[in-house]
């Protein structure tokens, strides 16, 4: 089978893991959130297309799920003796990526020319797309004022009440060369346990690929990234609460209800299951927290197992 996935950064990447293990990888597309992507230093950062790759890669740091293990930081180090704030950390290793990405864009590539080389030369197998070549950063509207969403996130942790987001330029973005191709082709289209509203809503706002996925709704699973009224990583619980969203397994279930025929969620979340089904979305139970490198591996096989059996017109 085709799989195609799209993913935020570190929870997709451990559901993500799990695919690349248990199926062949060759036959695995990932599109990737880019509405993270921030310019510091005068270097161009895509904070999610990284951490996919690291983690496919085997080079990422499984304490924090981002940048390399085995890390050092001496470069932030002497940019704060030079008055540079270091909120955002970069380690040395890291930084030959930005720069590597730089160096491409400046010379007229595109995002995913860039992506492209980087995950080669990292012997990745599965495709990655960033999800547009634009510039769309996500932005944050707070009580604290406007904000790009690294600020919101990680300068600010989070801390300022959400307003609105809106993703700049999106409407104007086109999808990345083999986007839409990828999803035609697909056998199966995951949605990875990401935030919906920042990492899965900035791919879903590129013109295309909502309406893509309406044309393929029946193929497409979601992974429920909400268990038990909290988020598997991250603010996404406080977000959608901010926002006046449901913050269950339900409320996603109506935000996917229009691309995505099932939804997987966790057993501690299955008393929802009835009304998940009145939206005519069906429900598989399963767990998703995954702990370890075995958890990941069986929720991807059951994930295969289900797109397998309907594929073939067999009830799961």
């Amino acid at each position: 089978m085709n799989i195609v996935a799209l993913a935020g950064g570190i929870g997709a990447s451990k559901l993500l893991l799990g695919l690349y293990r248990v199926m062949d990888p060759r036959d695995l597309t990932i599109i990737v959130n880019t509405g993270d992507d921030i310019v510091l230093h005068g270097l161009s950062i895509s904070p999610d297309l990284d951490i996919v790759t690291y983690t496919l890669a085997g080079l990422v740091n499984p304490e924090t799920g981002w940048g390399f293990r085995d890390e050092t930081f001496h470069t932030l180090e002497q940019l704060a003796v030079y008055g540079h704030s270091p909120w955002f950390h970069l380690g040395d290793r890291d930084l030959a990526t930005h720069i590597h990405r730089t160096e491409m864009l400046r010379g007229g590539a595109g995002l995913s020319q860039v992506a492209e080389s980087i995950r080669r030369a990292v012997g990745v197998e599965a495709k990655i797309l960033p999800m547009t070549d634009d510039t769309v950063p996500t932005m944050i509207d707070t009580d604290e004022g406007r904000l790009h969403f690294q600020e919101y996130l990680v300068q600010r942790r989070a801390k300022p009440r959400v307003r609105a987001i809106s993703f700049e330029g999106i409407q104007n973005a086109r999808p990345t060369p083999g986007v839409l191709e990828a999803l035609e082709r697909a056998s199966c289209i995951l949605i990875c346990p990401s935030n919906p509203l920042i990492s899965i809503g900035p791919i879903l706002a590129v013109p295309g690929i909502r309406e893509a996925l309406r044309d393929r709704r029946r193929r497409t699973i979601a992974v429920c990234p909400i268990v038990g009224g909290k988020s598997l990583k991250g603010p996404s619980d406080q977000m959608l609460a901010e926002l006046g969203y449901e913050v269950s397994a339900l409320g996603v279930a109506r935000m996917y209800r229009d691309i995505c025929a099932t939804i997987v969620i966790d057993p501690a979340d299955e008393s929802y299951g009835p009304e998940i089904q009145s939206l005519g979305v069906d429900v598989i139970v399963h767990a998703t927290v995954m702990r370890t490198l075995a958890d990941k591996e069986v929720l991807a096989q059951r994930l295969l197992q289900f797109a397998e059996s309907r594929r073939a017109g067999v009830a799961a």
